[in-house]
């Protein structure tokens, strides 16, 4: 059994590793760790977990250097893992960081975006954890940056494409276009206005028009699989729901392209991959069909005249986006099976 640790546990991410690795085969939650709820169970914390997690307390942050894990996940704000991933590394352990603080391979880009590093010397050191696409590179692997949610709907929507070099980036023709729709579980537990059901329900609104720090993750990612420099414009907004991230992507495509064409392209990509579904021809995908669940459906279409390709990506943030992937990212570095603690139907209602 692989003993692992939560730090950061009282947070949505922190709750959906606990649910996903309460019933995996090969893992025991060894502690967890909360400085807002230290002294807490986990149940207290989390009723749903009832019959769980029982035997487990939430203690305080400062003690986790003591704790025997073998594998820790942090789900730490952004600016907190660059001072104690560091510690983590030096004790042997393997650590997946769900924050952005590693996901970056330039500094400069990280503190643009961010604010200034405090690690940049282990920036070299992250294996960016998208298996979909650098399955290769995590295996083995003892330090892993989870990616972002809007990042991995994005990335899975447009990587074939992007692989293929078939994207127009000339000015005026191919601007990649990126419009994702999230639940307003990304933005946290934390008490916030924006997101308390009054403000949110009933209405539907874009947020951080040209500044949402997952644009240059994106453009990345989508750089790296294609081995050219891409950029997009990339709009966030927010549903009135809890879960999920609709992603809509638009791309000028060169060549001659149908909806057929796209879509062979799109299920031979994908076609050893567990975790992402190519819908036929004609159907796209729904929110509600991944709630829950480690999935990402896609659902593809092209514009022959208008030489444009339309990608539409749904994942549930807090599992594909989040808490799944790393556990997939886990099972990976240590060598489990990849689905392993994964396997769980969507919750389509």
């Amino acid at each position: 059994m692989l003993s692992v640790a939560i730090l950061g546990a009282s947070g949505y991410t922190g709750m959906e590793l606990l649910r996903i690795l309460a019933v995996h085969p090969e893992v025991e939650v060894s502690a967890v760790f909360s400085r807002q709820h230290k002294g807490a169970s986990v149940v207290e914390v989390f009723p749903a977990l009832a019959g769980y997690c029982d035997k487990l307390t939430m203690s305080d942050p400062e003690a986790f250097a003591k704790v025997e894990a073998d594998a820790v996940f942090c789900c730490l704000p952004h600016g907190a893992s660059q001072e104690v991933v560091p510690t983590l590394l030096k004790q042997g352990r393997m650590v997946i960081d769900l924050s952005a603080d590693f996901r970056f391979k330039d500094a400069a880009v990280y503190n643009a975006w961010y604010g200034a590093h405090k690690a940049p010397g282990l920036l070299k050191d992250a294996v960016y954890g998208l298996p979909e696409l650098f399955r290769p590179m995590i295996k083995g692997a003892r330090f892993v940056a989870n990616p972002g949610c809007y990042p991995t709907g994005a990335a899975l929507a447009l990587a074939p494409l992007a692989k293929r070099r078939v994207i127009n980036m000339m000015s005026g023709h191919g601007s990649v276009i990126i419009d994702s729709k999230s639940g307003v579980s990304g933005a946290g537990r934390g008490a916030v206005v924006d997101y308390l059901f009054s403000e949110v329900s009933g209405g539907f609104k874009a947020y951080n028009i040209g500044s949402h720090r997952h644009t240059p993750e994106i453009e990345q990612t989508l750089s790296e699989v294609a081995g050219i420099a891409m950029s997009v414009i990339f709009t966030p907004h927010l549903l009135p729901v809890s879960r999920g991230i609709l992603t809509t992507a638009y791309a000028g495509i060169m060549g001659a392209w149908a909806t057929g064409d796209i879509h062979k392209l799109y299920a031979g990509f994908y076609a050893d991959e567990p975790f992402v579904r190519v819908l036929p021809p004609g159907k796209f995908p729904d929110i509600s069909h991944v709630r829950g669940s480690n999935y990402c459906d896609i659902g593809v279409y092209c514009d022959e005249n208008k030489k444009r390709a339309v990608i539409v990506s749904v994942i549930d943030n807090l599992v594909k986006g989040a808490s799944g992937q790393a556990v997939q990212n886990m099972n990976i570095m240590a060598g489990f099976a990849e689905d392993a603690g994964l396997r769980t139907p969507p919750m389509a209602v």
